[in-house]
């Protein structure tokens, strides 16, 4: 087994945190690999270190979320406006081992054991979406239910992935490079297949692009540019992707 801790380097006290996490990891007798990444501050830095950390992670690697990060995800997304793929939130795997266990326990856990989690400051931030609805959203809604929401929301998600899932598996029977296949197609099931197609790097197209591309397909326009640079457009009856380095699929 081997630790992996990355320093995004947005506090002074970062370094020593990265010290600490090295030594629970020798004490543990487990080997420990520190990255140090740089992270734009911007007003989307928590997506930006996001995607630093999946920048040097090795494939594989195990996070640790935690039953209440897959109910603050799955609000997240509820206010961004997200579908059933994104409402889906936290896909459960081997890569998220702990996904069941509440917050909770993994604090007990530390504590029988005699470690001393660093707690990151930048987890009481307000100016973090994730961070109100995890200190004002959540504790409201559970007042207002007078229960526990976290396990409702998770199983909420489980079952808008089954859908989901089901809805894609039909849709990977559409040839989104084929127009005519795609406007024959059910609207829901054309939309789906188009956006497994144009997904890169695990993220889709929002979607106003899908229905640009889909417009591309009826004949509407000839090509339409969605997120990235990237390029649709039609000929003969073809869709096909134009990306900035005229890369043609």
């Amino acid at each position: 087994m081997t630790a992996h801790h990355v320093d995004h380097g947005l506090r002074p006290s970062s370094p020593d945190e990265a010290d600490v996490a090295v030594d629970i990891a020798h004490s543990l007798d487990v080997h420990c690999v520190v990255h140090r990444v740089e992270v734009e501050a911007s007003h989307n830095l928590e997506a930006n270190a996001r995607a630093a950390r999946k920048s040097v992670l090795p494939p594989g690697a195990l996070t640790g979320h935690t039953l209440e990060d897959q109910a603050e995800t799955l609000l997240i997304r509820l206010l961004r406006g997200a579908g059933s793929d994104g409402l889906s939130a936290i896909t459960p795997g081997p890569q998220h081992p702990i996904l069941g266990l509440r917050r909770r326990d993994t604090v007990a856990l530390c504590n029988n054991a005699g470690i001393a989690p660093v707690i990151d400051p930048t987890n009481d931030d307000p100016s973090m979406w994730r961070n109100r609805i995890r200190h004002e959203v959540l504790p409201l809604l559970n007042d207002i239910a007078e229960r526990d929401l976290v396990p409702i929301l998770s199983r909420t998600a489980d079952v808008l992935r089954q859908d989901t899932d089901f809805l894609n598996d039909l849709a990977t029977g559409i040839d989104p490079t084929d127009a005519n296949a795609v406007c024959e197609a059910d609207a829901v099931l054309a939309t789906r297949a188009l956006r497994q197609w144009l997904t890169r790097d695990g993220y889709p197209p929002n979607a106003a692009a899908i229905q640009r591309v889909l417009g591309v397909a009826r004949g509407e326009a000839v090509a339409c540019e969605i997120d990235g640079g990237i390029r649709i457009a039609r000929k003969n009856r073809r869709l096909r992707i134009i990306t900035p380095d005229t890369f043609d699929e």
